[in-house]
């Protein structure tokens, strides 16, 4: 193990890690570069600006998240160094295999005076908070929506009390140590408190609510018309499409499996056309705000000195 870390800890080894994850997800856009290019002629350039900027924000609360998680389990870290933790390690999830962000962000926090397994714990505890915020609002927009598979299933809402269970700290506290126990790691003794489950569980809310109104906009830029169903099915059907693409680990970054959950459920408002056109600039601007965010957090860091 030693010389494992030893060698993930070369210079060498992270630049190159940056620069294969940093070149897979441009050639997943460039490979689109067609598409793209027809699709944005069917937007307005004020509409792709504001998907833009929500996707950012989705980037940012997504941090903010996994902050919450990282300070109530013993490593707080100023937005800066969090920023570069979370943010450039976030860019090995487009490398297959689903781990290589853990990898990233546990070096990443180590040169912060971090444990690396305590990086990998918060960031475990963070996906699980998140998802279980992403299932809560399927289960609170999707069911009985006019036109979906689920119309009939309104009922599927009430088990939404449920999924709380989850993020209770009791439970992920014991989730945490098992995760670690089963990856061969040693335990972490500090436990997360409610304050600290709350404000990741707040952040995550706020992300998902950006990333589902990015839908929205590159919906009613190709037609779709703005309304409480179509908040519902954007809303709720990233949310679906993320935990899709999530469970689908062997892909880099849920890559297909997220654009065909996302099509099915905008399928009761747009056509197959519009579909198209927002599926594809959906994960584009994410992906380009994935590479700004993580590019942008690096320059910082080394223009200023550590906030710790």
């Amino acid at each position: 193990m030693s010389q494992v870390t030893a060698v993930l800890r070369s210079p060498w080894v992270r630049r190159g890690f940056v620069v294969v994850a940093v070149v897979a997800a441009v050639v997943a856009v460039v490979l689109e570069r067609e598409s793209v290019g027809q699709a944005l002629t069917q937007a307005s350039w004020s509409f792709v600006a504001l998907a833009v900027v929500l996707s950012l924000l989705n980037v940012f609360f997504a941090t903010l998240s996994w902050r919450a998680v990282s300070r109530g389990l013993g490593a707080p870290l100023g937005v800066r160094d969090a920023s570069v933790v979370y943010l450039v390690g976030q860019v090995g999830k487009y490398l297959p295999g689903g781990v290589w962000n853990l990898v990233a962000s546990a070096e990443l926090g180590s040169d912060r005076g971090i444990e690396r397994r305590r990086t990998v714990g918060t960031l475990l505890v963070a996906v699980l908070v998140s998802a279980t915020m992403g299932g809560l609002l399927v289960l609170l927009t999707l069911p009985g929506a006019p036109g979906t598979p689920l119309e009939e299933w309104g009922w599927m809402r009430w088990l939404s009390p449920l999924l709380v269970v989850a993020v209770l700290p009791v439970v992920l506290n014991r989730v945490l140590v098992t995760l670690l126990r089963v990856t061969r790691q040693a335990p972490v003794h500090d436990r997360i408190g409610a304050g600290a489950v709350v404000e990741s569980a707040l952040w995550a809310l706020a992300s998902w609510a950006a990333i589902g109104l990015q839908v929205l906009v590159l919906a009613v830029a190709v037609g779709a018309e703005p309304g409480m169903p179509l908040l519902r099915l954007s809303v709720g059907g990233y949310a679906l499409a993320w935990v899709v693409g999530f469970v689908l680990v062997f892909l880099p970054a849920g890559v297909g499996a997220r654009e065909a959950m996302l099509a099915l459920a905008m399928a009761p408002v747009l056509g197959t056309g519009g579909i198209l056109v927002v599926v594809l600039l959906s994960r584009v601007l994410l992906t380009v705000a994935d590479l700004a965010s993580a590019g942008l957090a690096l320059a910082v860091s080394r223009a200023l000195p550590p906030d710790r």
